[in-house]
């Protein structure tokens, strides 16, 4: 029965998809020259698949824990008497860093800190926090207050009141704001490429660049597929976690 949910898994089936095409490119050889019988080489090959996904990856993952342990920590704070004063300031600036284009951020971070990855982390960064502290604020918001009354009443400390009650039961709202923030990273990591990064979106501008719309494909379904199969994973610990918590 385990075996056949596993052979049932749109999860299985996407992340082997992908995995063979970063491994086989050449596998959609055939296909691509029927396609564009003028175009050579139709396989991009100035850096591997893999090595590409490696460097996105780092970008992604980079970023992401950064937003999501700034995040977090911001939710938290906000959502305490001590720091309620700067929920409106702290979501205002959240929500300016998510209406401000990655593409404007690496205008003004490649002239201070030169080119490469670190430009594409910032941005990254800068426009995963607003999904991160939404959800985390209304998780903890969320948390019943006879709940709160309770673990008040067997004598736990604000800090263990936080770890083992508002934080486990407001996980679930936070992994969905971790989960649309990561996914929204994996996409506009791409454009890290203008900047001197290595992406999987390097295959797309090069082959935008030199006319060569094969890479712009390989390139593209790459990214749609990490982005997708990311989305499922995401999906399923959060089944887990809504199942775990009462």
């Amino acid at each position: 029965m385990r075996g056949g949910r596993w052979l049932a898994s749109p999860v299985m089936w996407v992340g082997l998809l992908f995995a063979m095409l970063l491994l086989q490119m050449d596998a959609l050889r055939p296909v691509l020259g029927w396609a564009f019988p003028d175009v050579t080489p139709l396989i991009y090959d100035r850096a591997s698949f893999i090595e590409l996904f490696l460097a996105h990856l780092g970008l992604v993952v980079t970023a992401s824990t950064a937003a999501a342990l700034v995040g977090l920590a911001l939710a938290v704070f906000v959502t305490r008497p001590v720091g309620s004063e700067f929920r409106t300031m702290i979501k205002t600036l959240a929500a300016i860093g998510q209406t401000f284009p990655p593409v404007a951020v690496l205008a003004i971070t490649v002239p201070l800190i030169g080119f490469g990855a670190w430009p594409t982390v910032i941005a990254l960064f800068v426009y995963g926090l607003l999904p991160i502290i939404d959800n985390a604020v209304a998780g903890l918001d969320g948390v019943p207050s006879n709940v709160r009354e309770a673990a008040l009443g067997m004598g736990m400390s604000p800090r263990q009141r936080l770890f083992a009650v508002d934080l486990p039961l407001a996980s679930p709202a936070i992994l969905s704001g971790i989960r649309v923030s990561v996914t929204i990273a994996i996409g506009t990591a791409t454009i890290g490429s203008t900047v001197g990064a290595l992406t999987l979106g390097t295959p797309i501008f090069d082959g935008l660049v030199a006319s060569k719309l094969p890479f712009v494909i390989e390139g593209a379904v790459l990214v749609a597929l990490f982005a997708i199969l990311t989305d499922m994973l995401f999906a399923r610990l959060d089944q887990r976690l809504r199942y775990r918590v009462p």
